[in-house]
């Protein structure tokens, strides 16, 4: 037993194994960038796929793990990678996950994870003055913008002026509830219900034809609430949602919540990277209004999954969320121990997110963030205006963001969510390009997010060609 664990720490071994690794990663990177092969993914199908892993446990070859997992993973930094809002990692950052993974610091408080508690202060401080959210702002990172907005709904229920849910319970109040986009992601309608809401909780609002909330309905709804008995305790703004990338109107529903002594939260776990770029921060005027704002760094900020930011206004408001006694990690439980993050993360032991995003700072500034946005933002127009020049195509709306939906028309064919379905599957399994579908008003859309800044013009004809000829060939 001891050999086999002087072998496992062997730092000799480490470095043979690393070198081959980061020169294998190096290739991959190379014939990605270039588009080399085509594939951006090698489609199996689960069942088939799992009897070669199984074989796989009995093996002892770390390099031939490392080259099996590549070769069947999604090529994030090819330019035919067109799927989910998940961002190809710059190099840097992915080597800081290297380091990160080594020295396996947690961060629940500060002795644990030093150097790893000032970068995150000075990530999120970054962050705060890019959203204009004021010399008060704070707060943490988090694994994940489901986590960070239900953090942020518990924060608003603390300051909710009817009473402390926190310390006496749910049952001692009248039902909760928040008012948030019908587009909004599911993750707030799932912490919505972990807070105790329900379904009854959850005041969807409707929105235009751009899917964006519409301003005149939140009075509407909020009486409504007010009708049944609920308490509203928060209003939500997208920046952007998902679905369609659209940036709902945040001036307005500051003003609304201003007016109406509503906590008011913005998921911009995609779409608030957009404050980094002069072209397009326009987009999301109004976010420095926010009591609190969620920010995904591994969607539209280029670091390793997961990695998410939780901006408060106020950062005082962020020490109230989770205040409870826990003496084997700090005396004072109310106290607003800045550099003991467990006091305000749901987590205690977490990874140290901050170097991954710190480096990027350190080395390319914000000016990275800001031409990668205009990048993708650009060529989402330029997909679009492809989209719109041919009738074959229907566009759903002009992209707010680097979202674009749209459909195959067909030749006179009635089941176009059949059509279009079938379009999206056989481009999947083919594995050159890769896109996902989203059903909007009972309609589904073939759905692109331009993630890769080096995806240019030339490949997004290409890939307009390819669904052109499976949409031949299905109607055929």
């Amino acid at each position: 037993m001891k050999n086999l664990l002087r072998k496992a720490f062997d730092p000799e071994h480490f470095r043979t194994e690393g070198h081959k690794l980061v020169d294998m990663l190096a290739d991959h990177l190379e014939a990605q960038y270039t588009g080399q092969p085509p594939q951006v993914l090698a489609y199996s199908q689960p069942e088939e796929f799992s009897l070669s892993w199984e074989q796989m446990v009995q093996r002892q070859d770390l390099g031939g793990l490392f080259a099996k997992v590549l070769e069947n993973s999604i090529a994030l930094h090819h330019p035919h990678y067109l799927g989910h809002q998940i961002s190809p990692p710059v190099p840097a950052a992915a080597l800081s996950s290297l380091l990160v993974d080594v020295v396996n610091n947690g961060m629940g408080v500060y002795e644990m994870g030093m150097a790893g508690t000032m970068m995150e202060r000075e990530v999120v401080l970054r962050l705060a003055k890019a959203l204009g959210m004021g010399p008060k702002a704070g707060g943490f990172l988090t694994s994940g913008g489901s986590l960070a907005n239900l953090t942020a709904l518990l924060a608003a229920r603390r300051a909710w002026q009817g009473g402390d849910v926190w310390q006496k319970g749910a049952h001692a109040f009248p039902p909760l509830a928040l008012m948030v986009s019908e587009q909004a992601h599911y993750c707030v309608d799932r912490a919505a219900r972990i807070l105790g809401m329900g379904e009854e909780g959850i005041i969807k609002l409707p929105v235009d034809d751009q899917f964006r909330v519409r301003p005149a309905a939140m009075a509407a709804a909020y009486q409504a609430a007010q009708a049944k008995g609920l308490s509203v305790i928060a209003l939500i703004g997208s920046a952007c949602t998902t679905a369609t990338g659209s940036f709902d109107p945040l001036p307005e529903m500051a003003d609304f919540a201003e007016a109406h002594g509503l906590w008011f939260h913005v998921d911009g776990a995609h779409g608030a990277a957009t404050a980094f770029s002069h072209q397009y921060k326009s987009l999301v005027a109004g976010i420095e209004r926010a009591d609190s704002v969620t920010v995904d760094f591994h969607k539209m900020l280029l670091t390793p999954a997961v990695n998410t930011a939780l901006v408060f206004r106020e950062e005082s408001a962020s020490y109230a969320t989770f205040a409870q006694e826990a003496s084997y990690l700090w005396s004072e439980a109310d106290s607003p121990e800045w550099h003991n993050l467990a006091k305000r993360t749901f987590e205690c032991t977490k990874q140290m997110y901050s170097l991954k995003a710190f480096a990027l700072f350190h080395l390319y500034g914000e000016a990275l963030f800001e031409q990668f946005v205009d990048q993708v933002y650009g060529m989402a127009r330029t997909l679009a205006d492809l989209i719109a020049a041919d009738p074959q195509w229907e566009l759903l709306i002009r992209p707010q963001a680097n979202i674009v939906c749209f459909r195959h028309l067909g030749d006179g064919q009635t089941d176009l969510n059949g059509l279009n379905g079938q379009i999206r599957q056989r481009m999947v399994e083919k594995g050159h390009f890769y896109l996902v579908q989203t059903m909007i008003r009972g309609k589904l859309y073939l759905r692109v997010t331009l993630m890769n800044p080096f995806t240019e013009e030339g490949h997004l004809r290409g890939f307009l060609e390819e669904v052109n000829r499976f949409a031949q060939q299905r109607q055929s």
